[in-house]
């Protein structure tokens, strides 16, 4: 295959524990991209019969998910979000089906018609940093299905996988750095020197779902229950209000002082429901700390009440604590490193993912800040100030970009390596 061929129809393919961002080359830096996520319809209603579902359990993806939603009661049971932990268990044939479908769909639409020059995409997959070997496996798997069952022709030519935060630094150019990618189900803090130094990986498991259940005791504290039940709604309003407080302490007193400047309320697009915390708005500083710092006295009253903390992590004999604060994760991480490579980790820290994307609010400035200032901060009251953090730019599709900067530079004859992770695993016989 020609490179021409190749800048055409690589294919990113983001497995985000929230978004799937998907799509060619050709779509330049912004990928497309829905939710994670797949639906299985009550096959038992009239209403599905005449839709047209065969036999068998039918699993819808994509953005028309939102128009099968049925009862509150139903989502839990009903609504899959395959990688909401960041892995799926080996047996979880549910949420396997589900990223099957949401891969499907996604190559689906982008696979050109009648165009006889087009052999297949080069799939460029990207997951969690320490997957374990299975995943590997099942997704090739799952891209060899595909291509089977396609009736327009293979849809894929080859398949490689990378680590997120890998990915990352592939779109940043960065040689050596420390990749913090932030995503639904986990942060990953993974220092990098031309390649993922694996030993010093610290996968917390906190991530924008973490936020999500804070948000959701927030509103139930304020008499908004019945909203809390539902994840969108959720992760929209978290998404309105939540601010980054520069010194959490400071951020409340200031808030609770002049409680109209900092005001929490939110309109639900196309309805009548507006969400107002009112004289509680200083809560919406908690949302945006509990990623740096959940072992934050002011959450305390909130584990006594069973709110759960988050998991711990074990990493080799270690335990890292689910409420470790982000800036001793990342100096841990790091010191695991040598110690001649170690300045050049702490002077070029990548923050990645969604989670970081907090904007400042006009008015609130030196309040409120930005996730690249806070972290700085929290680095320099542990003594480390020789730190430089920066936000990437597009936070939410760095990850997506580095796939595509990724598949067009691995070589098409360098064949995937069981040992190394890297390679194309051919799916046409070649």
């Amino acid at each position: 295959m020609s490179s021409k061929y190749k800048e055409l129809f690589v294919f990113g393919e983001d497995y985000g524990t929230s978004d799937y961002k998907f799509g060619p080359a050709s779509l330049g830096n912004v990928p497309d991209m829905f939710e994670n996520r797949g639906y299985l319809p009550d096959m038992g209603s009239v209403i599905a019969r005449m839709q047209g579902f065969g036999e068998g359990t039918p699993i819808v993806v994509g953005p028309e998910v939102s128009t099968y939603l049925e009862a509150r009661g139903d989502l839990a049971e009903r609504l899959i979000y395959p990688m909401r932990e960041s892995t799926i268990e080996e047996g979880d044939e549910r949420a396997w089906s589900v990223v099957k479908e949401v891969t499907r769909f996604g190559l689906s639409r982008y696979a050109p018609l009648n165009n006889e020059a087009f052999k297949g995409f080069y799939g460029v997959a990207s997951i969690v940093a320490g997957a374990p070997k299975y995943m590997y496996e099942r997704l090739f798997k799952i891209h060899e299905e595909i291509n089977t069952e396609s009736q327009k022709g293979p849809l894929v030519k080859a398949v490689t996988i990378i680590p997120q935060p890998l990915a990352v630094a592939i779109a940043q150019k960065a040689v050596t750095c420390t990749v913090i990618e932030s995503g639904h189900g986990n942060t990953q803090v993974t220092p990098i020197s031309r390649q993922v130094i694996q030993h010093a990986l610290i996968p917390l498991n906190r991530g924008g779902n973490d936020a999500n259940m804070i948000t959701q005791q927030i509103l139930r504290d304020a008499g908004f229950g019945e909203f809390a039940k539902e994840r969108r709604l959720v992760r929209m309003f978290k998404e309105a209000v939540g601010l980054i407080p520069g010194d959490l302490n400071s951020a409340i007193d200031e808030a609770k002082r002049d409680p109209d400047r900092f005001r929490a309320a939110f309109r639900v697009p196309g309805t009548r429901i507006t969400i107002d915390l009112k004289e509680n708005s200083w809560q919406r500083f908690l949302i945006g700390e509990y990623l740096f710092n959940p072992s934050h006295e002011v959450f305390q009253s909130y584990y006594k009440r069973g709110f759960l903390k988050p998991s711990d992590t074990h990493v080799g004999r270690e335990v890292i604590l689910g409420t470790t604060d982000l800036a001793d994760a990342i100096a841990t991480s790091i010191e695991r490193c040598s110690i001649e490579v170690q300045p050049y980790l702490f002077k070029n820290i990548l923050l990645s993912g969604g989670n970081f994307a907090w904007k400042v609010p006009s008015g609130l400035e030196g309040v409120a800040v930005d996730a690249a200032t806070k972290l700085t901060r929290l680095l320099q009251a542990r003594g480390i100030s020789d730190a430089t953090v920066r936000l990437v730019k597009n936070p939410q599709y760095s990850v997506w970009q580095g796939c595509i900067v990724y598949g067009m530079y691995v070589p098409e004859a360098f064949k995937w390596d069981w040992a190394r992770l890297e390679g194309w695993h051919a799916l046409d016989g070649q």
